[in-house]
């Protein structure tokens, strides 16, 4: 790890002290003379809440199904479909932009139907849709089920965020975030591996076969998410006082309408302050654009480095999120801290963007060594910018319209996925070193404006105070 990455973590312990009244003691209950817990007693801890627990498990089972997908979703679409690269790009970005409607509809959904329910018909839907892709025979089929999975599955994301604000309190949201993300991390390399099974074969049945077993195990996360209670539907909203007429009687139509204008009061396109968050975070959100795309283009085709380096810097970045993304997102409850992590994860970002634009022309011992720098800081930023951005997401969002604010986050995440891969490539793979400069200075930028948002909502609330 970065030494001044270290002290940075360090700052974050010294902090909880003042910025998490709520944080434990060093010698808490069950822990004789404050000696810190063994590993499994602190793992089984960190999910000792029913409610998460069912939703660890569930997404434990599910994502090793992703991860499987994930695996073989190219060459599927290359090798068996028949599809060309450049179908193969539409597909994929048209399920990227489907997503973009469906994230803010999920969590519309999610304040007027159970949210409950709503998860596991979305997730039934989204299984059936993974299972449909083995009947895929050209680019039209393969555009339409790529259409409905990408939009089933971000609405599933914004439902499931709804959930977790409405089923946990303050810090124990972005926990539970922190360790879902750790889960799905795991999750996905454990599907990964088992992938791998259908690559080596490099038959079609052999590739059909394991996409069904991806879509199984979707509907085998429904076991656990049957048991989630009805607390995680959404509460009655706060009714408007009645509409009477001159005689006295209510007026039904008249009582309706100013209903419905109480609720709009609590919708975030009237929350200037929480749309401006989202654009910022939809914003750094492409730094998940420039690891997928951005790096290995730049790595095989500007550097020394070997390809193989590729594989090795997406397992340096899922074992740095599995190890620190729990310990780093705690106390991200509150604002203020929520806009220092930010604005670290942004100067991380920016010097990544920098050191990475260093590795071309480098010996391949140097360009190996800086890549590795500029994946560990990365990594650092994504991990640190995501704990910023859940709490933020919790903390600044109207409580009686919580998966709508939940699904307009979303929505932000899907259009920065959707317009990562043609800005990365506009910028730092056509431009080079002045490329990567412009992607440092827009990281930097939206960080810090998260970072100021964050304190002028925290000077807010102390004045309300």
């Amino acid at each position: 790890m970065d030494p001044e990455l270290d002290g940075a973590a360090a700052s974050f312990d010294e902090a909880d002290a003042t910025d998490a009244p709520d944080a434990p003691d060093a010698a808490a209950p069950g822990t004789p003379n404050g000696r810190r817990p063994g590993l499994g007693a602190r793992l089984a801890a960190s999910v000792a809440d029913p409610v998460l627990r069912i939703l660890v498990t569930a997404t434990l089972i599910s994502r090793v199904g992703r991860g499987v997908f994930l695996t073989v979703t190219v060459l599927y679409f290359t090798l068996i479909v028949g599809l060309a690269p450049h179908e193969v790009a539409i597909v994929l970005g048209a399920a990227s932009a489907a997503g973009v409607l469906s994230s803010l509809a999920g969590g519309w959904l999610a304040d007027r139907l159970s949210a409950r329910r709503l998860l596991l018909v979305l997730t039934t839907l989204e299984a059936i849709g993974l299972i449909c892709y083995v009947f895929a025979g050209d680019f039209t089929s393969a555009l339409i089920i790529a259409v409905a999975v990408g939009a089933i599955g971000q609405a599933t994301n914004s439902t499931r965020m709804a959930i977790i604000a409405r089923a946990f309190d303050a810090d124990a949201r972005v926990h539970a975030r922190a360790v879902l993300r750790t889960v799905t991390n795991l999750a996905i390399a454990v599907g990964s591996g088992i992938g791998a099974i259908a690559l080596l074969a490099g038959t079609a049945e052999a590739y059909r076969w394991i996409i069904v077993g991806a879509g199984v195990m979707y509907l085998l996360g429904l076991a656990q998410l049957v048991k989630l209670p009805t607390s995680v539907d959404a509460s009655t909203p706060p009714a408007a006082p009645p509409v009477t007429t001159e005689t006295g009687s209510t007026d039904v139509a008249a009582s309706a309408v100013a209903e419905r204008r109480a609720l709009r009061r609590h919708s975030p396109w009237r929350d200037p302050r929480y749309l401006g968050f989202t654009v910022l975070t939809a914003v750094f959100g492409m730094q998940f654009g420039l690891g997928e795309v951005g790096v290995p283009l730049w790595i095989a085709n500007e550097t020394a480095a070997p390809e193989v380096l590729v594989a090795a810097v997406l397992i340096l970045n899922t074992v740095i999120v599995i190890i620190f993304q729990v310990p780093l997102s705690r106390g991200t409850h509150d604002l203020r801290r929520a806009g220092r992590v930010s604005a670290i994860a942004a100067w991380l970002m920016a010097a990544a963007c920098l050191v990475y634009a260093a590795a071309a022309g480098l010996p391949v011992g140097f360009a190996i060594a800086i890549i590795v720098l500029a994946a560990v800081a990365h990594a650092f930023a994504e991990v640190l910018s995501q704990a910023g951005a859940w709490g933020l997401s919790f903390e600044l969002a109207d409580p009686v319209r919580a998966g709508t604010y939940q699904g307009v986050f979303s929505m932000g995440y899907s259009l920065g996925a959707m317009v990562a891969p043609l800005f990365v490539t506009s910028t730092a793979l056509s431009l080079g070193f002045g490329g990567w400069a412009i992607l440092a200075g827009v990281f930097l930028a939206s960080g810090l404006g998260t970072w100021a948002i964050a304190r002028g909502a925290a000077r807010t609330a102390a004045a309300a105070a």
